[in-house]
């Protein structure tokens, strides 16, 4: 099974705060990468930083044994094959759902307008939104927004997809029907990295969970060694506290 995504002795810090304190991590074809950790434990930052959204102050990021954090690569080029997902759904008010999901397949990948719709109708009749193309995002729900989102980072056959916390922003009733698609999409065979802070989801979908705080990968394995036996005790003190707020 060859790497998707490797990072290498990654630093990143902003000013005195020292984000990312050399870790690296490698992400195997057709495997689902989950980060956990408390708010600012570096979760986002690596993610942003693997999309080149922040440029890393050491180390070196991998995409298909082809090094990315190189100054001189073509970003452009790079995000063409990856799908990010964000918090806050960052889908374009004034086009419909439609249009938000063909833009990058016409703009980046150059494929025709027609092309781009059927594919892009496919992929909404495959997650039941089929309905919903012509809408606006302000008339969707949370939850319906998130998952266009999601689709909009399909539409480019991504080779990896980063979701960052994803259902973070909904209603904890819309949180299901989000994390549906990630199922599907684990079946299938994408290869992702994931921060969530729901941990009974991770149990499901995560190939590898890697606990982070101050920049670190303190404790890693399967989802049953990390969240159910942790040896570290950041880690246990960490998953008591979620479990003490619900979250599992």
């Amino acid at each position: 099974m060859s790497n998707v995504l490797e990072l290498k002795n990654i630093r990143k810090s902003f000013g005195e705060e020292v984000v990312l304190n050399n870790l690296s991590l490698v992400v195997p074809e057709h495997t689902a990468t989950v980060l956990i950790g408390a708010s600012g434990s570096g979760k986002s930052t690596l993610l942003r930083c693997v999309n080149l959204l922040e440029t890393i102050d050491d180390g070196q990021i991998f995409l298909d044994d082809k090094e990315i954090s190189d100054p001189l690569i073509n970003v452009d080029e790079v995000r063409r094959k990856l799908g990010m997902v964000f918090q806050s759904f960052n889908l374009f008010p004034h086009k419909t759902v439609l249009e938000n999901i063909t833009l990058a397949p016409i703009k980046v990948q150059g494929k025709t307008q027609e092309e781009a719709r059927v594919a892009a109708l496919a992929l909404l009749n495959r997650f039941d939104l089929a309905d919903k193309a012509d809408q606006y995002p302000d008339r969707l729900s949370g939850g319906q927004q998130q998952r266009v989102a999601i689709i909009r980072s399909l539409a480019v056959n991504p080779r990896l997809l980063l979701l960052d916390e994803i259902t973070s922003a909904l209603d904890p009733v819309l949180v299901n029907e989000v994390l549906s698609i990630v199922r599907d999409l684990k079946s299938d065979g994408m290869t992702m990295v994931l921060a969530t802070h729901e941990m009974g989801f991770a149990t499901q979908v995560a190939d590898e969970v890697c606990f982070l705080e101050s920049g670190n990968i303190l404790e890693r394995g399967s989802a049953v060694a990390v969240l159910q036996n942790p040896t570290n005790p950041k880690t246990q003190e960490f998953l008591k506290r979620v479990h003490q707020a619900g979250r599992l």
